[in-house]
């Protein structure tokens, strides 16, 4: 009886123990809550809601903006004068201007024969391109590979100059910038560049060049991508939804109302005296593609975008490689905002207007706002005040604005419609990188010049899955675990128990999906899965 009585006290013991800290920790909070958590969380919404209102306003502003460019038509065509550049029997090929077709890898095993393709098949005078290679491989094999495909092209007549350097400095920048010093570039009008996953049609040069020929005050001229790749995986398809929204709406309306937009990096055609006077490649953020296109437009250069002309490209389809270049696109618009703003401000050269919408709309609320509200607003604070019922999120902040914004956004790729909720949870999980990313650029920590090239695929999963289909992938916990995801999966989890339990707003339903997209991110169920070799 004595033993019996014993090990009956011993868990008694324990739930006593357990009831108490609970209870403590309820005191604590309820203490807490009313000076300090309560005045946090209503501050937090009121900026919150501010910048969700910033954020719709420039949504519709657009919307209505590109509904008035497709009623009207106002094609490019239009605005700049456009014809086809003209045969001269006195000239020759003389007549046509020189152009110099930059394409810059690192380590591309896998698409380097089809951009290296792609660009020698270019339809322009043979004597008048010259197709520049800029390796920066590290691997010896891919580095030989990539100079016989050169080898190979400069055997059918090409004019192909494969071009290394002893180091990676500046990385993507560095590499461009070391391609503009040899001197046989001296000799040409203008670079078309393309990363080394683009493919442009052999029409490309025709149809951009006699914008910069006839009209001497356009700097840039920029095509749009098309992915080859975007029904691989569901996350290709979401990706796919947001760049489509990047080029139908964000680039089409500020090349028609003011001749800017960021450059691409990519699938575009720079006049060279553009590039030279806005100062040439800088290295000193993750996006010398954007920092470039400011520095031309604040010395008065415009740009045109042409919607019609698309590049074939690939998008990330790992979602580790998807991570890194996420980190790259939102971290270093935020620190090249940190070192322009005042650049921007102070320049003479382009209209008051014109420098409010790079700071204000381009910079602040697309590049730093819109990656802010998403993470704190919906995965943070909107959560939290189901545990301070105190605090109270008007149904136009919570409901109405997200919404419209989402439509908005959906208005890029009408075939994944369908797809929005999964856009909204996806978004949602991005927003905790994008944030924190932005925060690193902003404050100039760690990982502020983190440059991690994108891994291409190509050809090579299908190869591979069809070589190995035998076998069953392997891969590594540490590789397939993402903590931070799983953290706050499991915070929006409890807030939805919570609520469920003991709240009124009834905002469970979306607390339960949206963590349950963290912990699939979180245990990196996202993407394509690349088998181990």
């Amino acid at each position: 009886m004595e033993r019996l009585t014993t090990t009956t006290v011993i868990p008694d013991a324990f739930q006593g123990a357990r009831n108490d800290i609970a209870g403590q920790m309820a005191l604590v909070w309820e203490q807490a809550k009313a000076p300090v958590i309560v005045p946090v969380l209503r501050l937090l919404v009121v900026v919150c809601l501010a910048m969700s209102v910033m954020l719709f306003i420039e949504k519709v502003y657009m919307g209505v903006f590109i509904t008035f460019v497709k009623l009207f038509r106002k094609r490019p065509e239009k605005r700049y004068k456009w014809e086809p550049i003209k045969d001269d029997v006195e000239l020759g090929n003389s007549a046509y201007p020189m152009v110099l077709v930059q394409i810059p890898m690192y380590n591309e095993k896998e698409v380097y024969q089809l951009s290296i393709g792609a660009a020698c098949g270019l339809s322009w005078p043979s004597d008048r391109i010259i197709i520049q290679v800029l390796d920066d491989s590290t691997d010896p094999t891919i580095k030989s590979l990539v100079e016989l495909e050169c080898q190979r092209w400069a055997s059918k007549g090409i004019n192909i100059k494969y071009e290394i350097r002893d180091n990676r400095n500046g990385y993507k920048a560095g590499a461009l910038k070391e391609g503009m010093k040899h001197s046989y570039v001296k000799h040409c009008d203008y670079v078309a560049i393309f990363d080394a996953d683009f493919q442009p049609e052999p029409d490309f040069l025709w149809r951009t060049i006699p914008f910069l020929v006839h009209n001497p005050e356009i700097g840039l001229v920029q095509a749009r991508w098309k992915f080859v790749n975007s029904d691989e995986c569901l996350m290709t398809r979401m990706q796919e939804m947001s760049l489509d929204y990047h080029f139908t709406v964000e680039q089409e309306v500020g090349s028609t109302a003011y001749s800017f937009f960021g450059f691409n990096g990519t699938a575009g055609v720079w006049r060279l005296s553009a590039l030279n006077e806005a100062g040439g490649w800088k290295d000193r953020t993750t996006v010398e593609d954007m920092d470039l296109a400011v520095r031309a437009s604040l010395r008065g250069w415009k740009f045109v975008y042409l919607s019609d002309l698309k590049v074939k490209s690939e998008l990330p389809s790992t979602f580790k490689a998807f991570r890194y270049q996420q980190h790259r696109w939102s971290c270093g618009p935020a620190n090249l905002f940190k070192k322009m703003a005042m650049e921007i401000v102070r320049n003479k050269k382009v209209s008051p207007l014109k420098k409010f919408h790079v700071l204000y709309s381009f910079f602040f609320v697309r590049k730093i706002v819109a990656h802010i509200v998403t993470f704190v607003f919906y995965c943070v604070v909107l959560p939290a005040t189901v545990l301070a019922p105190e605090v109270e999120v008007p149904k136009w902040g919570a409901v109405y604005i997200p919404s419209v914004i989402t439509l908005l956004n959906a208005v890029g790729t009408p075939r994944s419609f369908h797809l929005l909720i999964f856009w909204i949870l996806f978004e949602n999980v991005m927003s905790l990188h994008r944030t924190k990313a932005t925060f690193i650029g902003l404050l100039e920590a760690g990982r502020v010049n983190e440059w991690i090239v994108t891994d291409k695929l190509g050809d090579a999963l299908k190869t591979k899955a069809g070589a190995k289909s035998f076998k069953k992938p392997r891969f590594r916990i540490g590789e397939r675990l993402h903590l931070l995801e799983l953290t706050v999966g499991a915070y929006l989890f409890f807030c939805g128990c919570y609520d469920l339990s003991f709240g009124k707003n009834r905002y469970f339903i979306y607390l339960f999906l949206q963590s349950f997209a963290f912990f699939i991110a979180g245990v990196g169920y996202v993407g394509t899965f690349v088998p181990s070799a």
